[in-house]
């Protein structure tokens, strides 16, 4: 099971959110913070915003706040509703299941017993348990993208590709 890029992003959004109570955020702060596209950013804040989770201000001086405290907002419920699809077999779903194992499969009551759990963990963590402190520092702390990654070649972060000494040892 993969979770969305788009996910990813609105759970980034509101980790960095969370870490920057103090103060409010920009798109182009968070667009710079994790190598993403604004156009992206823009297209997540406005749907957070919309759901009330995030308080925005247009403007000079404007930007974006966290609307509900970090420790109210489970991730679970984030991921359901940024998610639209968690059939993870064909036969989760009823009207399209063409398997002719329907009838005595049991792999369809396993699957059903791992999503379960995987909600079961992301419902009992909250963005406050996501989130490591009052402020997060400037440099890159959460991994890009899996297209990020793949585009460096190695699989690995920026912030590790950059960390790592040239020449050797």
């Amino acid at each position: 099971m993969r979770l969305s890029e788009y996910t990813d992003y609105t759970l980034r959004v509101l980790m960095y959110c969370a870490a920057h109570r103090d103060r409010l955020v920009t798109i182009g702060e968070l667009a710079e913070q994790h190598g993403l596209s604004r156009n992206h950013l823009m297209k997540v804040v406005n749907d957070l915003a919309h759901r009330g989770l995030l308080e925005t201000t247009r403007g000079r001086g404007g930007g974006l706040r966290l609307r509900a405290e970090p420790d109210q907002i489970r991730i679970g419920d984030v991921v359901r509703a940024t998610e639209t699809d968690f059939r993870l077999v064909e036969c989760f779903d009823s009207t399209t299941n063409a398997c002719t194992l329907s009838p005595a499969c049991r792999l369809k009551h396993l699957f059903d017993d791992a999503l379960a759990g995987y909600f079961k963990a992301l419902d009992g963590a909250t963005l406050a348990d996501m989130t490591p402190g009052p402020t997060l520092p400037r440099s890159r702390t959460i991994a890009p993208p899996a297209s990020r990654r793949r585009a460096l070649g190695t699989g690995q972060t920026e912030a590790r590709r950059v960390a790592r000494p040239r020449g050797g040892a």
